[in-house]
C-alpha cells in the first residue's frame, strides 16, 4: 500500500470537502504518520473514514480521520501549549496535539493500550507527550491548569473537574450525550464561568465510566 498517497487522498478528497480547512490542522495530518499508530492488523485502513479496532479491555476505537481532524480544527491549537488528553487510545491523537503543544500529558485507564500508545510514539519519534495510566475523567490536577484539553472519547456530560483545570480562556473539545445523537462540542473559560459552542453531531465510543446512564423502558 502506498501510504504516502493514501494520506494525500484522505487529506484532499474526505477532509477538505469535509471542510476541514485550517492550514495548521492539515500539515500536521501530514506530518503525523497516522499508519504508525493502527494495529498492523488494519494498517490498510489507516486513511479510511471509519473508527478502527484497538483491542484492549473495553474495545476501545480509534476515532474516524473526520472526526480527529475536526476535533483538532475546533480546538484551535496554538504554539507552545500545555495540553491534556483524555483518553490515549493508540497515540495518535496526542502525537497530533504534540505537533503544536510544548507538553501533552495523556492519561488511559486500559493499561494495554497506555502501553501500546508508549511504543507507538517512542517509533514515531514523539518525545513531548508523557502517557499517564489512571481515569482521565478526573484529569491530572497536579499539572494543571491547562492551556486546552482534548477529551477523545464521548461523554454523557464533561466533568466539572476538567472544566475547572483549564486556564482562563482555555479550551476543551468533547463529545457529549448519547448515540444516535452526540454533539461535539468547545468550553472555553470566560471570567468566573464557562462558553459553551456546538461545533458538530457525530457518533464516537464513549469513555469507560462515562457512558450516559441507561434509559428507563416502559
Amino acid at each position: 500500500m502506498n501510504f504516502e498517497q493514501a494520506r494525500f487522498n484522505m487529506v484532499e478528497q474526505q477532509l477538505r470537502p469535509g471542510k476541514v480547512l485550517d492550514p495548521d490542522v492539515l500539515e500536521v495530518l501530514f506530518v503525523v504518520k497516522r499508519e504508525e499508530f493502527v494495529p498492523p492488523a488494519h494498517r490498510n485502513l489507516a486513511f479510511a473514514d471509519t473508527q478502527i479496532p484497538l483491542g484492549g479491555a473495553d474495545g476501545a476505537r480509534m476515532f474516524s480521520p473526520m472526526v480527529e481532524a475536526h476535533a483538532l480544527q475546533a480546538l484551535a491549537m496554538k504554539k507552545h501549549e500545555n495540553v491534556l488528553e483524555v483518553g490515549t487510545g493508540s497515540g495518535y491523537m496526542a502525537a497530533l496535539l504534540g505537533a503544536h503543544a510544548d507538553h501533552v500529558r495523556s492519561i488511559e485507564i486500559d493499561p494495554q493500550l497506555a502501553q501500546a500508545a508508549r511504543e507507538n510514539l517512542g517509533r514515531a519519534g514523539v518525545t513531548n507527550v508523557a502517557v499517564e495510566l489512571g481515569n482521565g475523567l478526573d484529569g491530572l490536577p497536579a499539572y494543571a491548569p491547562y492551556d486546552a484539553i482534548m477529551v477523545s472519547g464521548a461523554v454523557a456530560a464533561v466533568p466539572q473537574a476538567l472544566l475547572d483545570q483549564l486556564k482562563p480562556d482555555g479550551r476543551l473539545f468533547a463529545v457529549e450525550g448519547a448515540a444516535p445523537a452526540m454533539e461535539a462540542v468547545v468550553y472555553t473559560r470566560s471570567g468566573e464561568g464557562f462558553l459553551r459552542l456546538s461545533v458538530f453531531e457525530t457518533v464516537v465510543d464513549s469513555l469507560r465510566d462515562a457512558e450516559p446512564a441507561p434509559a428507563f423502558v416502559f
